[in-house]
């Protein structure tokens, strides 16, 4: 099977990076949301449920989107892609939204300074999917660019499964535990789960230097910016004119 390029077997990389994926969004927020489901411990407001099945269904997506691809059916590729586009949107405002709640709930508890630092966590974990995906519609017509863009903003969304993780085994989080009460994580934990999340980038540098010769330009700038971000972002939100961003998000609540 060729993908549409017309390499042969490249279309199922992709498909298996999708498929991991889904599996980092399910198996990320198992231990905190969906192994509570069931017995009904978890404790949220609707707007989490939400969020969650459209983050999941982002991931459901990416797969689908991926076998099309690889099986060369391409009206149902682009068929799919508009309906991606809408959930894409749904998914920046519900992430602010849930972003914001978690920061509210958080600093009612006390917890301040804290949490406005962590907020940034998920602010530009969301400002990076959005930006590779605008990228990954920008190419559409240049699928080489167009597929490796869309997983890296699948891998930004990532960070906050994975992170989740981390929350875990760190913070205690666990059966009936509301999600955003409890003392956040010193933001500096927030680097290894980012880190470890660029495997996968590692992964389509290391598969494309087998079969093309080369790595592709977007992992490289894809790995680039994510890496200064996941960076960055600890030295920034401790800072003023942070907690003043995150103040001001906090009030968008009301």
């Amino acid at each position: 099977m060729s993908d549409a390029a017309g390499k042969p077997g490249t279309g199922r990389f992709y498909v298996w990076m999708a498929a991991i994926c889904v599996l980092i969004a399910f198996g990320g927020f198992a231990p905190t949301y969906w192994l509570q489901l069931i017995p009904g411990t978890f404790i949220g407001p609707a707007l989490l449920h939400v969020h969650a099945i459209l983050f999941s269904a982002w991931a459901l997506l990416l797969l689908v989107q991926a076998r099309h691809a690889q099986q060369g059916r391409m009206a149902a590729h682009r068929a799919f892609g508009l309906a991606g586009i809408s959930l894409a949107t749904a998914l920046v405002f519900t992430g602010l939204a849930a972003t914001i709640l978690s920061l509210n709930v958080q600093v009612n508890a006390g917890y301040g300074d804290r949490a406005r630092a962590l907020a940034i966590l998920p602010v530009t974990a969301i400002t990076l999917f959005a930006g590779f995906f605008v990228a990954a519609i920008g190419n559409i017509r240049r699928p080489e660019w167009h597929k490796r863009l869309m997983l890296l903003a699948t891998l930004s969304l990532l960070q906050a499964a994975m992170a989740r993780v981390f929350f875990v085994l760190i913070a205690g989080g666990g059966p009936g535990r509301r999600p955003g009460l409890g003392p956040p994580p010193p933001l500096v934990f927030s680097i290894a789960p980012s880190l470890l999340l660029e495997l996968l980038i590692v992964a389509g540098i290391a598969y494309d230097w087998r079969t093309r010769g080369r790595p592709h330009p977007a992992w490289l700038v894809g790995a680039a910016v994510t890496t200064t971000v996941v960076l960055l972002r600890v030295a920034i939100g401790g800072t003023a004119a942070w907690r003043a961003i995150a103040n001001a998000l906090a009030h968008l609540a009301g």
